[in-house]
């Protein structure tokens, strides 16, 4: 089942962000599609600061991976973007089990490195300030997420 919200400024897409990660587990992966400047790495921001990370967080488009570790949990926080789907040599799925949270941004360009269980975020520019955001879980513990937080 696909669960659909819309927000209408940063602030509520943060908001969803932070209930997200009241959800929170290690080894959570969350994946984040949708086109530039349609509100990824807002949410990247609001899930960190909830996860009590003092870092600025910004894409990582030339970093590929950051990594926060002073928070709650670890964050990896990816961009994927400039890749074209050569993912191979970067480990990406070790990070899955590293006990941390992963995010990746333009997850749908590196569909077949993507663990099983995770939940994907679609967003969708419907103006400068409102977005429709689909979340589609993959895995009881995700479906749990959705259900708690919608």
């Amino acid at each position: 089942m696909n669960y659909k919200i819309t927000t209408y400024s940063e602030s509520e897409t943060i908001e969803l962000a932070q209930n997200i990660e009241s959800e929170k587990f290690p080894n959570m992966v969350i994946c984040l599609e949708g086109d530039l400047g349609s509100g990824k790495t807002v949410f990247a921001k609001g899930f960190a600061k909830a996860l009590e990370i003092d870092e600025d967080i910004t894409s990582p488009t030339f970093n590929i991976i950051k990594e926060y570790t002073t928070g709650e949990l670890p964050l990896y926080h990816m961009d994927v973007y400039r890749l074209d789907g050569k993912v191979d040599e970067l480990g990406i799925e070790e990070y899955y089990k590293k006990k941390g949270i992963t995010i990746i941004e333009w997850s749908d360009t590196i569909v077949d490195y993507l663990p099983e269980k995770r939940l994907d975020i679609k967003f969708r520019v419907i103006n400068e300030d409102t977005r429709s955001i689909t979340l589609i879980p993959h895995g009881k513990k995700y479906e749990e997420i959705c259900e708690a937080v919608l």
